[in-house]
């Protein structure tokens, strides 16, 4: 559905409200988008009230954050009141705290281009998120070490973003993201994970991952991956060190998300296995103690046990010619032009 009608009909209900973030941002891009968010100064319990009374089932599970869903034209919404989120005290929960001028909330947001609002007729837009978006940048809004320590997961969406979007994420914006990255063990491993997802699902994935390693974040949510930062394989058959040839499997890998998982920690264990040979190092049953390195990867991750299992089975079977990491990982192993 058009955003603009999909507004007007929410108007219908709650009013005053503002199509906010991402579906502000898709539209402007032409990108399609089924996930709408607004945003009003009324308060939660006035929202629930608004939508009660206009004879439609509210959805309430995140209302102590503000926010109150419902479907309307067949589609399920959310409304949220103006809001400000921080992490205070090393605790792993946001304290929210409601405001009622639309500037604020939107001055609290992570990125600008997702700081942006929309109402029937006009873009509103305080920091420059179109440019943005004509520049292909991710930049936060305002001072980007204030929006990491509000919510330090906004440094995990900065690469996510990158690479859903292939867009470059600005200097000053990569240089909070590694002060700060110690910061993101306050985020609830759960969090990560969905950012992980979709970073992994991105065209330019390999960016990410990149930016991921150089700004410290790779060391804190994967710490055995990180070792592969650097590190050099001395092989006859690599040129590239292990995680720049850990990033080319990724890329070429097709994009399921259980695939790309794999192909992230397909080598995790190479590190642990290294023998040193006359012309060559070799990794003998890398991939057996990656099987298992993988058990406590997703234990520490706190995956679902079908995703455990999937994973742990193709990082194990990565090396035979029935894999669906085969070619790629044979790919990455081919000399660079």
């Amino acid at each position: 559905m058009d955003p603009r009608t999909i507004h007007s009909a929410v108007e219908s209900v709650i009013s005053p409200v503002f199509l906010v973030g991402g579906s502000v941002r898709d539209e402007l891009m032409g990108r399609e988008c089924d996930d709408y968010d607004f945003a009003t100064p009324l308060d939660p319990d006035r929202i629930e009230q608004l939508v009660r009374a206009a004879g439609r089932r509210p959805f309430l599970v995140g209302k102590k954050f503000g926010t109150v869903g419902f479907k309307i034209e067949g589609c399920k919404v959310e409304v949220t009141t103006f809001r400000a989120e921080s992490y205070v005290d090393d605790t792993r929960r946001p304290q929210v705290e409601f405001l009622t001028d639309l500037g604020d909330d939107l001055s609290r947001r992570d990125f600008t281009i997702n700081a942006m609002a929309m109402d029937a007729a006009t873009v509103i837009d305080p920091f420059g998120g179109r440019a943005d978006i004509e520049a292909r940048i991710v930049r936060a809004v305002g001072n980007p070490r204030e929006r990491f320590k509000e919510d330090p997961l906004r440094m995990l969406r900065a690469a996510r973003f990158a690479s859903q979007l292939g867009f470059t994420v600005e200097p000053a914006t990569i240089e909070a993201m590694g002060r700060y990255a110690h910061r993101i063990l306050n985020v609830a491993r759960e969090r990560w994970v969905a950012e992980y997802d979709k970073l992994l699902m991105g065209t330019d994935v390999a960016y990410a991952l990149d930016l991921l390693a150089r700004t410290h974040l790779l060391r804190f949510t994967l710490p055995e991956l990180a070792l592969q930062i650097g590190y050099d394989q001395n092989s006859a058959y690599h040129d590239r060190t292990l995680l720049e040839h850990t990033v080319a499997v990724v890329a070429a890998t097709p994009p399921d998300v259980t695939l790309r998982w794999a192909a992230l920690l397909h080598d995790i264990a190479k590190p642990y296995v290294r023998t040193e040979k006359p012309d060559r190092s070799t990794y003998v049953k890398h991939d057996l103690l990656g099987a298992e390195m993988v058990e406590r990867t997703a234990l520490y991750l706190k995956w679902s046990t079908s995703r455990r299992e999937a994973v742990r089975e193709l990082v194990r079977d990565h090396m035979l010619a029935t894999s669906p990491l085969k070619s790629a990982d044979d790919s990455a192993k081919a000399p660079r032009e």
